[in-house]
């Protein structure tokens, strides 16, 4: 299988499965508060919107394991063909929803239950992207594989913010709130039958067909997870929970905290979060392949230690004007947790076997963002009582950090054993012994 082709059939997914994820996270905090969910006060509406935000996050989980379990029982490729059609298919549907004002309560039902179906998409599509990618990895390059479907985020949210920028630009704001918000998520339409083409001509990876060749598929992936891996399982939940809360801050809330509570313009903030989404994309596989040689733990240590460092700095800088909110957005979500996120994929999955990596990597990780999906409800809340308070929200993105300084300090270094073929030598043993062997390799 050409590695070339794998790494574009990882990444076109997630770029799509992101682009239509974010977009409903822009499109709620500029449109369907007021469309889909109007009140005589404007703190409700969004507070009510953003909780059908998060429960896409809350979705999630449920995703992870079903999709999980297709992927550890009959392949990654399958899973990933099925979450391409869920998440397009709802992002497009939204698309041609009728509004409150024109079908009453029935146009948010409708809303939410599209959201919950991109939210179950999207559950297992991450964490397939990712083995797709790093199962078929080079020898030494694994770290690199594993951030490319990571470039997912910032490419699919630079093109949901760019189309809303654009389209805003070119329309008045009545015809962008009667018909102009509809077209990016019909466009999706066009990205899926793209995505599933590429996604269709590829193979299975290398590792799980080796499995399943051997005969070693677990029958049902989340049991054998919580009965041989549940330590891992919860320390990933843990590694997620502060990075992801700022990420949530950082790639969707923000345009609240920026319009709302300090007054900038709705192009300011959208125009701020696209320069720091096309800064990750340079950053993402840069530290990726240099976390093949200095390892996906040093990182993320060094990542979490500098947003505890700048979480209030940040705050403090928003409201100082536009140089300063640019700069530090950029800093801290385009360099910053970049580098963090760039080795979340490769670092999570190599604490799992293979006969249940999926279901591991994908429920691990999508817990923690059923967490801290429901982050904008309590800023907003925030902000309702305090206004754009720094100490107040820096705060509370340091907690939320510390706790998974403290898990990746005590977590192991992926990088100096091969988790991959460990397990696959030793069984499904509750607590294995790990051999040491060459930084990066790979089956």
């Amino acid at each position: 299988m050409k590695k070339g082709k794998v790494l574009l059939a990882s990444l076109s997914g997630s770029v799509i499965e992101w682009y239509d994820f974010y977009l409903y996270g822009t499109a709620t905090a500029l449109v369907f508060s007021t469309l889909f969910f109007p009140n005589h006060d404007p703190a409700i509406s969004i507070l009510i919107a953003f909780a059908t935000f998060g429960a896409g996050y809350a979705a999630r989980p449920i995703g992870s394991i079903i999709f999980g379990h297709i992927g550890d029982r009959i392949g990654r490729k399958a899973s990933l063909m099925l979450t391409l059609i869920g998440m397009g298919g709802s992002s497009f549907l939204i698309g041609l929803l009728p509004t409150y004002a024109q079908v009453g309560v029935l146009a948010p039902a409708l809303l939410v239950l599209l959201r919950l179906i991109q939210g179950i998409a999207l559950g297992g599509e991450w964490g397939g992207a990712v083995l797709l990618a790093t199962e078929s990895a080079r020898k030494g390059l694994r770290g690199l594989f594993g951030s490319i479907p990571q470039l997912g985020v910032p490419i699919g949210l630079v093109l949901g913010t760019f189309s809303f920028t654009a389209i805003s630009a070119f329309t008045t704001e009545a015809q962008f709130m009667a018909w102009g918000w509809r077209i990016p998520f019909l466009f999706s339409a066009v990205l899926i039958v793209l995505a599933i083409w590429i996604r269709s001509t590829i193979e299975e990876t290398p590792e799980f067909q080796k499995k399943k060749e051997s005969g070693q598929i677990a029958k049902i992936p989340v049991a054998d997870l919580f009965r041989n891996n549940k330590k891992d399982l919860f320390r990933i939940m843990g590694l997620k929970l502060g990075d992801g809360f700022f990420n949530v801050f950082l790639m969707s809330f923000i345009l609240v905290y920026a319009t709302t509570y300090v007054g900038y313009t709705r192009d300011q903030a959208l125009m701020a979060l696209t320069l720091s989404c096309a800064t990750m994309i340079i950053t993402i596989p840069i530290v990726g392949y240099i976390s093949d040689f200095i390892g996906r733990k040093t990182i993320y240590i060094a990542g979490l230690v500098a947003m505890i460092a700048l979480a209030i700095p940040y705050f403090l800088a928003v409201p100082a004007g536009t140089g300063w909110f640019f700069t530090m957005q950029i800093l801290m979500l385009g360099v910053i947790w970049a580098s963090i996120f760039a080795t979340q994929g490769t670092f999570f999955s190599e604490l799992f076997p293979a006969n249940v990596r999926y279901t591991g990597l994908s429920l691990g990780y999508q817990v923690a963002a059923a967490i801290v999906g429901f982050g904008p409800m309590l800023w907003a809340t925030m902000g309702d009582h305090y206004g754009a308070a720094p100490y107040l929200f820096g705060g509370f993105m340091i907690g939320g950090l510390l706790i998974s300084l403290v898990l990746s300090i005590f977590s192991p270094d992926t990088r100096t054993f091969t988790q991959y073929e460990e397990h696959a030598e030793l069984g499904d043993l509750e607590e294995p012994e790990l051999k040491l062997t060459p930084s990066g390799s790979n089956s």
